[in-house]
């Protein structure tokens, strides 16, 4: 009797058998670029940007791999730039704000991690830079920030500051003159960022020290422009810090981004956050973009109010198997019940049958005459 309802079980719980499935995962920076023959490449991009409706704070930090020693960074901004160090605690007070819910949830049906597809149930779970320039640029001022050298540069001319550029050391793409025009052609201004570390030797790898950029902003503006030279995918990582949720008005040419929270927050006292954003309480909107063709971004991000101040909070869901006591799946239990009942159904059937078909004895008929 096992032998035969073992595989009759089996048969008929595959059909119930649900897959699971894992997402998956895909740096949106301005033109970063090595010196010499080395490689560089901008794993992610992740940045806070808090705005007040007049003045914007950006804090950024790159993850980066390859084998340089020294690189260029270039960002537009609309407006007089002041730079310093950001401070890295940010982003892990952050991190602790927004990270997903985790909830567990019962399915009655084994799926392929349980019992019997496993064996086992569930998941266990350098120097300055020379200062030689040509007359359309201007150095507005200079300054040496950890392992940053860092100019602040006004250009009336897009092939002008290529050339300053290339002058202080780097081999620029020849299509950098043709990126930066619109931003030219707006006034906008630039900060050259050289990463040059002090430990003779040490290749840039791994979380750089962020950088701290402020200017005046009427409108809250996130510069992506540049990040359409790059040759590899890239995928951004964006903390928005405002009086309401913020959204961005088009997706510029990436995927469409997606809010992994939402909600107003109140800064830790004394904290990173608190130095960044203040005290008082203030809407956080955290936002993930991923951009599998950088070419065919075509503007900078521009974020706007949404209608509503919805909160979201992500959730994230651990399945689990349904079971009783002593881990005993409550599937096993439900079908040996109702097999037990379909064969104790099954062999009163029969015995009733029996009865009805059974002769009657010569003792009974002739008791029925007498």
């Amino acid at each position: 009797m096992k032998r035969r309802v073992a595989p009759l079980l089996f048969a008929l719980l595959a059909t119930q058998v649900g897959a699971l499935v894992a997402p998956a995962y895909a740096c949106g920076c301005g033109a970063m670029v090595p010196d010499g023959h080395s490689v560089i490449g901008v794993d992610r991009e992740t940045s806070v940007v808090r705005w007040d409706g007049r003045t914007e704070q950006i804090v950024m930090r790159f993850t980066v791999g390859g084998d340089a020693h020294r690189a260029a960074w270039i960002m537009p901004v609309p407006g007089r730039a002041a730079v310093e160090l950001g401070d890295g605690d940010v982003f892990g007070e952050l991190a602790t704000l927004t990270r997903p819910e985790h909830r567990t949830r019962n399915h009655f049906w084994p799926r392929g991690r349980d019992w019997p597809f496993s064996s086992h149930r569930g998941d266990t779970a350098g120097a300055p830079m020379p200062g030689s320039a040509a007359p359309e640029v201007g150095v507005v001022g200079r300054e040496r920030l950890g392992d940053f050298d860092v100019a602040r540069l006004t250009a009336t001319d897009p092939d002008a500051l290529k050339k300053w550029l290339e002058a202080n050391g780097f081999q620029l793409p020849d299509r950098l003159a043709t990126e930066v025009k619109p931003y030219v052609d707006q006034h906008w201004e630039y900060v050259a960022v050289r990463l040059a570390p002090r430990e003779q030797g040490k290749a840039l790898r791994g979380d750089l020290d962020p950088l701290k950029i402020r200017f005046d902003s009427a409108r809250l503006v996130y510069p992506m422009r540049l990040s359409r030279m790059a040759k590899a995918p890239q995928s951004l990582g964006l903390y928005v810090l405002a009086d309401h949720r913020m959204e961005p008005n088009s997706p510029i040419g990436g995927s469409a981004p997606e809010v992994t929270f939402a909600g107003r927050i109140t800064p830790k006292e004394d904290g990173p956050l608190a130095a960044l954003a203040g005290a008082a309480p203030v809407f956080l909107t955290a936002i993930d973009q991923k951009f599998p063709v950088p070419g065919r971004i075509d503007a900078d991000h521009e974020l706007r109010a949404t209608p509503a101040d919805t909160p979201y909070h992500r959730t994230v869901y651990r399945d689990e198997l349904l079971t009783v006591g002593d881990g005993i799946p409550v599937w096993l239990l439900t079908v040996s019940a109702a097999l037990v009942a379909l064969v104790a159904s099954a062999l009163t059937l029969i015995r009733l049958k029996s009865r009805r078909r059974r002769p009657m004895s010569p003792a009974g008929v002739h008791s029925r005459r007498s």
